[in-house]
């Protein structure tokens, strides 16, 4: 059998086993076989020196369209390969949309949040503004500017987390409040304001505190603000929170940073007025302190007292979740036990 009848074979041998496989692995073996160094027809290429000078070149050339017909065919068979693999694939992977979707819980606010939002979207519907400030404090805005110079025995009521000795961990959100009176500017009309924050204070011997709570604070300043303005503001807020059929009331009390001084109690939720273990069998519970601003705080601010003058009330969302649900220890509130947080969802 002559050289060119031997590379004929070897083409058609190849062809017929480059059609036959379905495997990439498979085919790349095949090339190897058929177009490597030890190949078939690199073999039988060295056969051409004992050819005549004139068959060489028919030879040669011959075998140069062998290997790029074979080279060709197993890329084609290649491709074809790949489409095939990828169109299994696509099927085995097919996802019918038409289906329905796991459903994904939906997330909600924290009961503490819950309540914020809710008194944060009344006040600004009173026109309020919603004013954030540092929760590391200096000691002039947290207590002295609130009327609490370093010998007033006030101080001994809020346990304080001090990082030096101008600098704390703030007790009460009130600084904001000394901090805008410096810069609001009274001739472009008066300050309606409210700061929410975290405050830190060390209080941990009771269920009913923690040394990190929440709180928002709110302050009105301008001309003839009386009592009245403050007693309807916090009924407006007692009511929206907690609803209509509980009732409140003002009584006198003592803050440095306020003259007269209230507390406000709302009905017992637990007894409704009659009188239980929760309330002291007194009817009521306390639930936020209030008062008109002391001329002193606004002295310290730069604001004429003699012209201007308001209040301020502060508000504890916690202590506000734990009585309008009947929570009796606040630490419930930090423990993310999903079972007792879903007790809260708002969404019904």
């Amino acid at each position: 059998m002559s050289l060119k009848e031997d590379l004929t074979q070897i083409k058609d041998q190849g062809l017929a086993e480059i059609a036959a496989t379905d495997d990439l692995k498979a085919l790349n073996d095949i090339r190897v076989s058929l177009l490597g160094k030890k190949g078939p027809i690199t073999t039988a290429l060295r056969g051409i020196r004992d050819l005549s000078p004139e068959e060489r070149p028919q030879v040669g050339s011959y075998a140069n369209t062998i290997r790029d017909e074979l080279t060709t065919e197993i890329d084609a068979r290649k491709q074809a390969i790949e489409a095939k693999e990828l169109a299994q694939k696509l099927a085995n992977e097919t996802i019918d949309v038409t289906l329905p979707g796991n459903q994904v819980r939906q997330g909600q606010p924290h009961v503490i949040q819950q309540i914020i939002d809710e008194v944060v979207d009344l006040f600004i519907r009173m026109g309020y503004q919603v004013l954030v400030g540092p929760e590391v404090e200096e000691d002039k805005y947290n207590f002295e500017m609130m009327n609490l110079p370093k010998d007033h025995p006030a101080r001994d009521m809020q346990d304080t987390f001090y990082l030096t000795d101008d600098i704390l961990m703030r007790t009460q959100t009130s600084p904001m409040q000394a901090r805008t009176l410096e810069k609001h500017n009274f001739e472009d009309g008066g300050l309606k304001m409210i700061s929410p924050g975290i405050v830190y204070r060390r209080d941990t011997d009771d269920p009913t505190h923690s040394h990190q709570f929440h709180q928002i604070e709110g302050l009105v300043v301008d001309k003839n603000i009386t009592m009245s303005d403050l007693k309807g503001t916090l009924a407006t807020m007692i009511h929206e929170i907690f609803g209509t059929k509980f009732n409140y009331r003002l009584r006198p009390s003592y803050f440095p940073f306020t003259e007269p001084s209230v507390e406000v109690d709302v009905t017992c939720f637990n007894c409704m007025g009659k009188g239980c273990d929760v309330c002291k069998h007194t009817g009521w519970i306390e639930v936020l302190g209030a008062g008109m601003v002391h001329p002193n705080v606004l002295k310290m601010a730069g604001v004429d007292s003699d012209q201007f003058g308001g209040f301020a009330f502060g508000i504890g969302p916690d202590r506000f979740a734990m009585l309008k649900y009947g929570v009796s220890d606040i630490r419930d509130f930090y423990l993310d036990d999903v079972r007792f947080l879903n007790q809260f969802d708002r969404r019904g």
